[in-house]
């Protein structure tokens, strides 16, 4: 992006938030264009801010950061990086269910909370791939249960898509894809931005959830 990307930093406490603010403010191409005390004070600037990304805490008053995130990703008034201390949990898949372009944990380092908000807000989302691995340890620690997604929403992916949607469920990069597949890098990054829009997903991190969801 030419311009500095315009982030709305989302946190109930106020030393946290000016945290943040900070580190953010600290890199050139970053500008914080508002802060929100709440969830629904985040709703209500995402709307009239229309930022690039909102920074969002999990637990706050008044909403929610998960409903927060799923109207503000309803509406398309801005991509959601969330930030919360807490590691895996159902708040966490809330979030990636709502549309959140992926999650940081607050103990993140500064060069990487910046990175993360520059990948989301060129639209890509942010996957680290051991984050996306813990996600997948989640799963396959819960009892086996009834899949919640209709397994008919694959019949729209070719075989190659469906294998690497098999591979981002098992937590891998596009590099480690293509090496696995045998394929250039940029050919799986073109079947991930095909087979998330065919599945109507915003997120590798969501693909990753379904993958695993419907055992492929």
């Amino acid at each position: 992006m030419n311009r500095a990307v315009r982030v709305l930093v989302a946190e109930d406490q106020s030393a946290v938030r000016a945290g943040l603010v900070l580190i953010l403010g600290s890199a050139p191409d970053i500008e914080v264009a508002g802060e929100a005390a709440d969830g629904q004070q985040a709703v209500e600037l995402a709307r009239e801010l229309r930022p690039d990304v909102v920074l969002m805490d999990v637990q706050m008053p008044r909403l929610d950061g998960v409903s927060a995130t799923r109207q503000i990703v309803a509406e398309g008034t801005a991509d959601v990086l969330v930030l919360t201390t807490f590691d895996l949990d159902e708040y966490v898949f809330g979030a990636l269910r709502a549309g959140a372009a992926g999650f940081l944990l607050k103990n993140t380092e500064a060069r990487d909370l910046l990175e993360a908000v520059r990948t989301v807000a060129r639209g890509e989302g942010i996957v680290a791939p051991a984050v996306t691995r813990r996600l997948i340890a989640e799963f396959a620690a819960k009892p086996v249960r009834e899949p919640t997604a209709d397994p008919a929403v694959l019949d729209s992916l070719t075989r190659r898509e469906r294998e690497v949607l098999s591979r981002i469920g098992e937590g891998l990069s596009n590099a480690e894809i293509a090496a696995r597949l045998e394929m250039a890098e940029g050919t799986v990054k073109t079947h991930v931005s095909r087979l998330l829009a065919k599945l109507e997903l915003r997120s590798r991190v969501q693909a990753a959830v379904l993958a695993q969801e419907l055992g492929i």
